[in-house]
């Protein structure tokens, strides 16, 4: 009898033998699982995921026999699965191509396919090409870890998943594309990493030994010295400017080092400082290290021409397989409650290892439950540590989600810390302010940075300040590449003390690196308020900075989780409250969670514990997504840079887009929720240029001051 197939010829005319595929996939997969002690299932699963494809009607399409789209091949091993008690199997099995059912529709499909299918025929098929291989029920029994709880066995049932379809990727890969496959290994140990590390450390540290560089010494001292303790949850709370980024990754590396463990995951909030902290990372430890992971990142076509960083970058973001990855926390989340393969790859190498939460206090409170609980899952059970690291710590352990867990502290004398290093003078407005008052002040200050709590209202203040010279404008109403441009003409001014006057969103407040004299920031949350003092004397080269809080007269507030915590802030800056003392964010955060609804969150939580795959990929979302891409022809600065005409002249003549095209527009993209898409297509200023993608063109002015905000309409009240 002919050769069983799993692949068709290749570019070389070779084909792969369906038990040499599935005894390559069994053996990494395995080898994946092994970390978390389910090696011989994930070997099983291996060996069963492609049985279906033994079918003469399959078998015809591959050898070229049958022109004809080929059946689906999942449904024998889920229905061997379930006959031998293994539902998490057929989860796996049946999900490997199209994603992880829920679990009453994985039901309703085995039942279909055990019907449509002639199992005793294929079986026997299978026999007779040694193909077949039951194992006993007691083999099959996942770890004691996962059948302790409905939560423990549905993540099992994820990082089960991850290993099964990474596995089955890379050996796909490795018969169609060999060369692409060789490209995925980089030699890079933590050990060899931490080398790297120390040696700029010292060159960086011996330039400067001003206080400012002694207490970021010291909590950089501090930090390797809690690096040796036992892998679990720890905090790093260190004031704004003392130093966190570097501190963080010298504890993750010495952590790593000192319990064997793979990689170092630096997870942040927003795509708009991950390339500068990624950037910080590359000029440690090379390019080869490093894999930047996010939603604006640029990476060519497979279909394009591509030079080897790229090629590697390209496929090391698809696994995470790579000892160093600069992500943010909305790609790690998701994509630990995702269903679908491409996502869910990566998971089994989130396995043994650090993972850095900067600026923690950004997660969503509301979806703390499902959140908190993954983390949970990942350090009992998966030999993982987690840093929450930030200024502002929120106040997790007295969540009920972490209630029996440890955190340990990482800077153990933060209070003496923030305390040395007391940059900036708070100054509390007794009144409301009119823009027109805060506009005064703008313009009796030569530097100075105004932070608003909406888009609206900083377009208001710009109104204001329309005849005022030297004047800039940061907001998400600018296309990120614009955004880029604007912060580095910011910072060369700065540097060269020329005047300049900043009207912000809270898009600058977290991580980006500019240092104001005079800070001015409507009352809001007071996490936020206490990033935005981050941007004043950020290097301490002045006695103190300044930095004034006012409650605006008019404008309007962000609602849900952002209202609440301006009233909160409020009722705290009327006790004269010390900004300046880490403890206060603890009473804080306590406070504001009394006021969250964390009903999104416990439904999420509830669909989990009922093996709701589907639903919960559907439902947990770390940033709303009724959101739609707008391109906006930015042409830089100087209004002679035509790369979004090119770009868009390519995406507008391709008959098939490529997803190259896509990513490379994300410079040029401003996002706009359903109801400002709606105002501005009955205005005349989109026009929806790609169904598929749901991508619009901007049609009206695009402003250099407001960009988009520079026409007659007005935009919805947006937090950024």
């Amino acid at each position: 009898m002919n050769q069983l197939l799993a692949h068709s010829a290749n570019q070389e005319g070779k084909t792969q033998s369906l038990i040499d595929h599935l005894k390559n996939v069994a053996k990494i997969a395995k080898e994946f699982a092994d970390k978390f002690g389910a090696g011989e299932l994930a070997y099983m699963a291996g060996l069963w995921h492609d049985l279906g494809k033994a079918t003469p009607e399959f078998q015809s399409v591959l050898s070229g026999n049958s022109t004809a789209k080929p059946p689906e091949h999942k449904s024998v091993g889920a229905i061997i699965s379930k006959d031998q008690d293994a539902d998490y199997l057929a989860f796996i099995i049946s999900g490997h191509h199209g994603g992880l059912f829920n679990r009453e529709d994985l039901k309703d499909w085995v039942k279909e396919k055990r019907i449509a299918c002639n199992l005793k025929e294929t079986i026997e098929l299978l026999k007779t090409n040694s193909l077949f291989q039951l194992s006993g029920k007691s083999s099959l029994q996942p770890p004691d870890f996962a059948q302790k709880s409905k939560l423990n066995f549905e993540f099992f049932i994820r990082m089960l998943f991850s290993c099964l379809v990474d596995a089955d990727y890379l050996d796909t890969e490795a018969h169609f594309f060999p060369q692409k496959s060789m490209t995925r290994t980089a030699d890079y140990s933590i050990n060899k990493l931490w080398s790297l590390f120390e040696k700029n450390q010292k060159e960086k540290t011996g330039k400067s030994k001003d206080s400012v560089n002694a207490i970021r010494h010291e909590i950089y001292s501090l930090s390797l010295a809690a690096a040796e303790k036992p892998r679990g949850f720890f905090r790093m709370t260190a004031p704004t400017g003392g130093g966190k980024t570097r501190s963080s990754m010298a504890f993750a590396l010495k952590h790593a080092e000192k319990h064997e463990l793979d990689r170092i995951i630096y997870a942040i909030p927003y795509t708009s400082i991950i390339e500068q902290t990624a950037e910080v990372f590359r000029e440690i430890f090379g390019d080869q290290a490093i894999v930047e992971h996010h939603s604006a990142i640029e990476v060519e076509d497979e279909n394009n021409q591509q030079n080897g960083t790229q090629t590697r970058l390209r496929l090391l973001t698809e696994n995470w397989d790579a000892p160093i990855i600069v992500t943010t926390t909305n790609q790690l989340f998701e994509s630990l409650l995702a269903n679908k393969p491409s996502k869910c790859r990566k998971l089994h190498n989130i396995s043994n290892s650090v993972i850095i939460l900067d600026e923690a206090q950004t997660l969503p409170i509301e979806l703390f439950c499902p959140i908190l609980d993954v983390l949970k899952q990942l350090v009992c059970h998966y030999k993982v540590s987690v840093v929450f690291c930030t200024a502002t710590q929120p106040a997790l352990e007295n969540l009920p989600h972490l209630s029996d867990i440890n955190i340990t502290e990482i800077v153990t004398e933060s209070r003496e810390i923030f305390n040395q290093l007391k940059r900036v003078e708070y100054q509390i407005r007794p009144a409301k302010c009119g823009f027109d008052e805060i506009a005064q002040i703008i313009r009796s200050h030569d530097q100075s940075m105004t932070i608003m709590n909406t888009r609206k209202d900083a377009l208001a203040l710009l109104d204001e300040l329309k005849d005022a010279p030297d004047v800039f404008h940061l907001s998400t109403l600018l296309c990120p590449k614009h955004r880029r441009d604007v912060l580095k003409n910011i910072s060369d001014r700065l540097k060269s003390n020329l005047p300049c006057r900043l009207v912000s969103t809270q898009v600058v407040e977290a991580g980006v690196d500019i240092d104001f004299p005079l800070v001015l920031r409507a009352i809001g949350p007071l996490d936020r308020i206490v990033q935005a003092a981050g941007r004043c004397n950020r290097e301490g080269k002045l006695t103190k900075g300044n930095v004034i809080l006012f409650e605006p007269s008019e404008g309007t507030l962000p609602a849900g989780t952002y209202r609440s915590g301006f009233s909160e802030a409020v009722e705290l800056l009327k006790e004269k409250t010390d900004l300046d003392d880490p403890q206060i964010y603890q009473k804080y955060f306590k406070s504001l969670y009394q006021d969250v609804d964390f009903k999104a969150g416990k439904e999420i939580s509830e669909s989990r514990k009922r093996f709701l795959f589907k639903d919960v990929a559907q439902n947990f979302h770390i940033i709303e997504e009724n959101t739609f891409p707008v391109i906006v022809l930015y042409r830089g600065i100087k209004q002679d840079d035509k790369s979004v005409d090119l770009l868009l002249a390519e995406l507008q003549n391709r008959q098939k887009q490529s997803s190259n095209i896509a990513r490379s527009l994300q410079p040029y993209l401003v996002n706009l929720y359903e109801c400002e898409i709606k105002k501005a297509e009955k205005s005349g200023l989109v026009e929806r240029i790609n169904p598929e993608l749901n991508l619009f063109l901007w049609k009206g002015n695009y402003d250099q001051l407001r960009g988009i905000g520079g026409d007659s309409w007005d935009p919805a009240d947006l937090v950024k």
